[in-house]
Protein backbone atom coordinates (compact mmCIF):
# COMPACT_ATOMS: atom_id res chain seq x y z
CA UNK A 1 0.00 0.00 0.00
CA UNK A 2 0.96 3.43 -0.80
CA UNK A 3 1.94 5.99 1.95
CA UNK A 4 1.97 8.91 -0.28
CA UNK A 5 5.00 10.79 1.70
CA UNK A 6 4.23 9.48 5.32
CA UNK A 7 6.80 7.07 6.51
CA UNK A 8 5.73 4.24 8.62
CA UNK A 9 6.35 4.98 12.35
CA UNK A 10 7.14 1.53 12.97
CA UNK A 11 10.38 1.39 10.67
CA UNK A 12 11.38 4.88 11.51
CA UNK A 13 11.87 3.97 15.28
CA UNK A 14 13.73 0.79 13.70
CA UNK A 15 16.00 3.28 12.32
CA UNK A 16 16.91 5.23 14.85
CA UNK A 17 17.53 2.35 17.83
CA UNK A 18 20.12 0.91 15.38
CA UNK A 19 22.64 4.35 15.47
CA UNK A 20 24.17 5.11 18.19
CA UNK A 21 23.87 8.28 19.68
CA UNK A 22 26.81 10.69 18.74
CA UNK A 23 27.34 14.29 20.33
CA UNK A 24 28.95 16.72 17.81
CA UNK A 25 30.19 19.39 21.02
CA UNK A 26 31.80 16.76 22.99
CA UNK A 27 35.76 15.95 21.39
CA UNK A 28 36.05 19.97 20.11
CA UNK A 29 34.89 20.64 24.00
CA UNK A 30 37.38 18.20 25.70
CA UNK A 31 40.29 19.25 23.25
CA UNK A 32 39.68 23.15 23.64
CA UNK A 33 39.86 22.26 27.57
CA UNK A 34 42.93 20.42 27.51
CA UNK A 35 45.04 22.17 25.10
CA UNK A 36 44.01 25.59 25.51
CA UNK A 37 42.01 25.92 28.50
CA UNK A 38 43.34 28.96 29.78
CA UNK A 39 42.05 30.85 27.29
CA UNK A 40 38.28 29.23 28.16
CA UNK A 41 37.84 28.58 24.64
CA UNK A 42 35.77 25.25 25.80
CA UNK A 43 33.67 27.71 27.35
CA UNK A 44 33.01 29.84 24.70
CA UNK A 45 32.71 27.03 22.09
CA UNK A 46 29.71 25.14 24.76
CA UNK A 47 27.96 29.24 24.45
CA UNK A 48 28.93 30.06 27.56
CA UNK A 49 30.39 33.73 27.69
CA UNK A 50 30.15 34.40 31.02
CA UNK A 51 32.16 31.69 32.37
CA UNK A 52 35.19 32.26 29.25
CA UNK A 53 35.60 35.45 30.36
CA UNK A 54 35.77 34.54 34.48
CA UNK A 55 37.70 31.72 33.28
CA UNK A 56 40.21 33.87 31.94
CA UNK A 57 40.27 36.37 34.61
CA UNK A 58 40.92 33.75 37.13
CA UNK A 59 43.99 32.42 34.91
CA UNK A 60 45.35 36.04 34.68
CA UNK A 61 44.74 36.91 38.77
CA UNK A 62 46.19 33.03 39.80
CA UNK A 63 49.26 33.42 37.10
CA UNK A 64 48.03 30.45 35.37
CA UNK A 65 47.12 28.21 38.45
CA UNK A 66 43.51 28.02 37.42
CA UNK A 67 44.22 26.34 34.29
CA UNK A 68 44.20 23.02 36.10
CA UNK A 69 39.99 23.37 35.82
CA UNK A 70 39.40 23.61 32.23
CA UNK A 71 42.21 20.15 31.82
CA UNK A 72 40.35 18.52 34.30
CA UNK A 73 36.85 19.94 33.04
CA UNK A 74 38.25 18.03 29.17
CA UNK A 75 39.30 15.40 30.60
CA UNK A 76 35.75 14.84 32.12
CA UNK A 77 33.84 15.56 29.00
CA UNK A 78 35.91 12.55 27.39
CA UNK A 79 34.92 9.91 29.77
CA UNK A 80 31.21 10.82 30.17
CA UNK A 81 28.78 9.41 27.40
CA UNK A 82 27.81 11.27 24.31
CA UNK A 83 24.19 11.74 25.65
CA UNK A 84 25.10 12.55 29.41
CA UNK A 85 27.13 15.21 27.84
CA UNK A 86 24.80 16.75 26.12
CA UNK A 87 22.17 16.56 28.81
CA UNK A 88 24.11 17.74 30.84
CA UNK A 89 25.99 21.10 29.28
CA UNK A 90 24.20 21.43 25.75
CA UNK A 91 20.90 21.22 26.72
CA UNK A 92 20.56 22.16 30.94
CA UNK A 93 23.19 24.70 30.40
CA UNK A 94 25.35 23.47 33.48
CA UNK A 95 28.41 26.37 33.44
CA UNK A 96 31.01 24.23 35.87
CA UNK A 97 32.09 20.73 36.56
Amino acid sequence: MENYGYTNSDNAQNQQTNVPYRSEKKIPAALLGILVGWLGLNKFYLGYTKEGIIQIILNVVTFGVATIIPFIEGILYLFMSDKQFDDTYVHNKKGWL
